[in-house]
């Protein structure tokens, strides 16, 4: 019964998915990705306890698939252009990374919430959403209440940053390349970079795709310096452990393999052409298995401290991001 829920759940999410990537061909200014989201969201407010019904194979889609796009998405890059783009904006990101920490502490402070509450919101903003939140929980001994508010938090802007993004970008008149980093800078979770930056262009899209997995690499350093930090205040589990290969999600990996293949230009063009298109069409499946899982009104639920604590990291944030945009010349 739970196999046939899963292939349920992802085969809804194929169908919705293909009836969005031609909503998307028709309305190209809104992007497959937006439409994906949107019908998912609106089909789980209307038919809530159906979605509830086939949440074990959607929520795979939504997570999984989106791996495996990212992954696919390398048969479009070079190696040298990730390198180029990377090294690029990690001024940007290493700027937006302190000022959005330092933020976190002092709303933090004002709003009385505790410290690994906000902890997880501040690197949930900053890095790269739940996946830093994930790999941060442990280290500061986070308790399901606390994880559970900062996902909550940051799947929240997550969303609003799909639809407000592109319009933004294009209020600003943002040219492809400002707007993928602009995106990839400060957009928190690489569902959301990928929807708002491939429903605005696909140079968008590649250049959000690379900044993002490069701001996700920071995880690293952040998880290793926070479980030093905690083992000194002896407030959490002094069994714990940093390890590289757990800091390091597989899909980055995947992708760095499949451009360093694309690069060597030994598989034909068409071939790895079709591939990444595949991962475009994924990301639009994956999106439709998020919104099929998003419960709006309980994410509003979750406490209003949090929330306004996430809307004030990621304001300066994008704001700081906009400003580095700015001062390197890309707008």
């Amino acid at each position: 019964m739970k196999n046939n829920h899963i292939i349920t759940g992802i085969l809804i999410c194929f169908i919705i998915g293909i009836i969005a990537f031609y909503l998307g061909k028709s309305f190209p200014l809104i992007g497959g990705a937006v439409f994906g989201i949107t019908i998912g969201i609106a089909l789980n407010a209307i038919f809530s306890k159906q979605a509830e019904s086939i949440s074990i194979g959607t929520n795979f889609t939504g997570k999984k698939f989106l791996h495996y796009a990212i992954i696919l998405l390398g048969f479009e890059m070079s190696i040298s252009d990730v390198i180029s783009v990377g090294l690029s904006s990690l001024w940007i990101m290493l700027f937006t990374l302190l000022a959005t920490f330092i933020t976190a502490y002092i709303v933090a402070k004002i709003l009385k919430i505790d410290f690994i509450t906000g902890t997880l919101i501040g690197v949930g903003t900053s890095i790269c959403g739940g996946s830093a939140i994930a790999a941060t929980a442990p280290v500061v001994n986070a308790s399901n209440q606390q994880i559970s508010y900062a996902i909550a938090t940051i799947f929240l802007f997550n969303i609003i940053a799909v639809f407000l993004f592109p319009a933004l970008g294009h209020l600003l008149h943002m040219h492809n390349e400002a707007f993928g980093i602009w995106a990839g800078t400060a957009i928190n979770d690489t569902s959301s970079v990928l929807a708002a930056a491939y429903s605005y262009s696909d140079e968008s899209g590649a250049l959000a795709t690379i900044v993002k997995l490069t701001r996700t690499l920071i995880i690293i350093p952040i998880t290793f310096g926070l479980s030093i930090y905690m083992a000194k205040a002896q407030t959490a589990n002094t069994d714990y452990k940093f390890e590289l290969t757990k800091a390091i999600p597989y899909f980055i990996t995947g992708f760095v393999i499949t451009t360093i293949i694309n690069s060597l230009g030994f598989i034909p063009s068409s071939i790895t052409h079709f591939l990444a298109q595949s991962g475009k069409f994924l990301i639009i499946v994956a999106m439709v298995g998020i919104g099929l899982n998003t419960d709006l009104a309980k994410l509003l639920r979750n406490g209003i401290k949090p929330i306004i604590m996430g809307l004030v990291c990621w304001t300066v944030l994008s704001i700081v991001a906009l400003i580095m945009l700015y001062f390197m010349g890309y707008i």
